[in-house]
């Protein structure tokens, strides 16, 4: 039962730095130095990783219909228009932006959890990309975004944004959402497109990586571990939705400077703990 009880904070801690751009997994590692659960380890990494798909499926319900590629509708079907044309390439350009976070996953990903999977990786990389948050946006001040809606979205720029998600995959501490906003912008992306692109990008990515971590578990479950597991889940899923509509209703009259900021100060925070630990 205080497992359980850990699952909830785990999920809001999860809820709230999966969308923000502030690394999830250097809040989940300074977490855990703090508050353990009494699971096995193999658990413990595939319960860092699943409990990200009830973030995703926030993403889901709040954008369903700017990701649901077909219209059933009597009208739609009347005239023959039940495919999307427009929802199927932004997913067409999503796939492209996932190539090379899921190749180097799919090699490397034993690898990574082994070798950079620490405390002193990820307060470099917060740091790094804290510093990277504030230089992008005080050179953007006062430009004019080049990109200004998802459509204008090419495939070529989702591949850039993709290569800046491939940082996310390989070091972490980075922040997927972090990384991703900060190529973007740095390639003329407005903040809102910005974000919400790495929004659905988040869904085949997180979506992949849980499916490898459970297959690498296997499904022995036992009851005590499917509760833990849903629990996060659920609360990550019911924080993501309210993180998500507050992210997108501050970035339209802010930068990201505050979340660059942020993750300056975290990562001192992680450096000189560990450090001294």
């Amino acid at each position: 039962m205080l497992d359980v009880i850990k699952a909830v904070l785990y999920g809001i801690v999860e809820g709230i730095t999966e969308w923000l751009p502030v690394s999830s997994t250097g809040h989940m590692i300074l977490l855990d130095e703090f508050v353990k659960m009494d699971v096995s380890a193999d658990f413990w990494n595939m319960f860092l990783v699943v409990i990200q798909l009830g973030a995703i499926l926030a993403v889901v319900l709040l954008y369903w219909n700017q990701i649901f590629p077909w219209d059933f509708s009597q009208e739609a079907r009347k005239e023959h228009r039940v495919n999307k044309k427009e929802i199927w390439m932004l997913w067409a350009k999503i796939l492209v932006a996932c190539i090379p976070a899921a190749v180097v996953g799919l090699i490397l990903d034993d690898w990574i959890d082994e070798h950079l999977y620490n405390g002193y990786v990820v307060a470099t990389m917060l740091i790094l990309f804290g510093i990277l948050f504030i230089i992008v946006e005080n050179k953007n001040k006062g430009k004019e975004p080049v990109i200004k809606t998802l459509d204008d979205i090419d495939f070529k720029t989702a591949f850039i944004i993709g290569l800046f998600q491939l940082i996310a995959a390989m070091f972490p501490g980075t922040s997927r959402s972090g990384s991703t906003i900060v190529g973007a912008l740095m390639i003329g992306v407005s903040r809102t497109v910005a974000a919400e692109f790495t929004f659905f990008l988040a869904i085949p990515v997180m979506f992949g990586a849980s499916l490898l971590k459970i297959v690498k578990f296997g499904l022995a479950f036992s009851a005590s571990e499917i509760a833990i597991l849903l629990t996060g889940m659920v609360v990550a899923f019911i924080v993501s939705v309210i993180v998500i509509k507050f992210l997108m209703n501050y970035i339209r009259k802010h930068d990201f400077k505050v979340f660059g900021w942020y993750r300056i100060i975290l990562g001192a925070i992680v450096l000189i703990y560990f450090f001294f630990k």
